[in-house]
């Protein structure tokens, strides 16, 4: 009897522990960057064209516009994603667009909420694109639970970012 008490006691203090992180953390944020030794225009244009995307992020199916709009900021597009053989639909929105120096993105998908806002710096020769995500679960367990994913979400947008460097410095 004792050890089913320590087991449940065990059980509750990691569900509180869980729960709790909702309240603690509301999102989850994290920067990734590249350095492309490429003109900033080059890579900001590429970086931008909408039948480009699918050569640098490979779960990409496909992607179309829903609405664009003049300057881009405003502009929808439908995007579906091949996630470990199931297909996900999302919306991407653009929030903001300097050319050559921002552009930020807004992701909905049924079970997150994401903003990427890319920044684009030249010097030496050299751009880096620096990415800041923030990521939110659209229920109270998925905020909960993102938290605990931040390394993977981390680490798939930063291979991204990586494919698009070899794209652009080998094609372009």
């Amino acid at each position: 009897m004792k050890t089913i008490k320590v087991i449940l006691g065990i059980i509750i203090g990691l569900s509180l522990v869980f729960f709790a992180t909702g309240l603690v953390v509301k999102e989850t944020t994290y920067t990734t960057q590249v350095i492309i030794e490429k003109p900033v225009k080059e890579v900001f244009e590429t970086f931008n064209t909408e039948g480009l995307v699918k050569e640098w992020i490979p779960d990409l199916i496909s992607i179309k516009p829903l609405e664009t709009k003049p300057g881009k900021v405003g502009s929808t597009y439908e995007m579906i994603i091949n996630n470990n053989g199931q297909e996900i639909k999302l919306v991407e929105k653009v929030l903001a667009y300097v050319p050559e120096e921002k552009v930020t993105l807004f992701f909905k998908a049924d079970s997150m909420l994401k903003t990427d806002d890319y920044t684009f710096t030249f010097e030496n020769d050299k751009t880096t694109i620096v990415n800041k995500s923030t990521c939110r679960g659209s229920s109270y367990i998925l905020s909960c639970l993102f938290p605990y994913f931040k390394g993977t979400f981390q680490e798939q947008d930063q291979g991204y970012l990586n494919n698009f460097k070899s794209y652009i410095e080998t094609n372009k």
